[in-house]
């Protein structure tokens, strides 16, 4: 990669890094480090939800379904996507969550890429 050029698979480089591909936690100076924008591909299996919503959300996000049925939430809404392509928007200050009705890939874009807002893994959650 000395020539500032990455090429990988989106499904393996995301199985490395739960699902992200670009944005600030990637590697410093490499071509996938933005603080400027976020890309996850995100493989998530039947009855995956997410463990906690996003509160005092302060980024911009586009999310669009590859595969599968995909339901996103906010305060007072549900939106399904089902159909390849079927995608939402929303901005900051919207709280949301997601749940996988069925096994699911989506692509998410959010901007711009801050800290703050992974949830802890399984072992990181029972840690004292």
């Amino acid at each position: 990669m000395e020539d500032g050029v990455y090429v990988g698979n989106a499904g393996k480089d995301a199985a490395l890094d739960r699902g992200w591909l670009l944005g600030h936690f990637k590697e410093q100076g490499g071509p996938r480090h933005s603080d400027a924008v976020e890309v996850k591909w995100g493989v998530h299996p039947r009855g995956e939800r997410r463990a906690q919503w996003v509160k005092g959300e302060v980024r911009t996000t586009f999310l669009v379904l590859i595969s599968g049925r995909f339901r996103m939430e906010f305060p007072g809404r549900s939106v399904l996507l089902e159909g390849q392509g079927d995608y939402v928007v929303w901005g900051q200050g919207v709280d949301h969550s997601w749940a996988a009705e069925e096994e699911s890939v989506v692509l998410t874009l959010r901007w711009p890429s801050v800290p703050g807002y992974a949830v802890p893994k399984e072992d990181e959650r029972r840690s004292p």
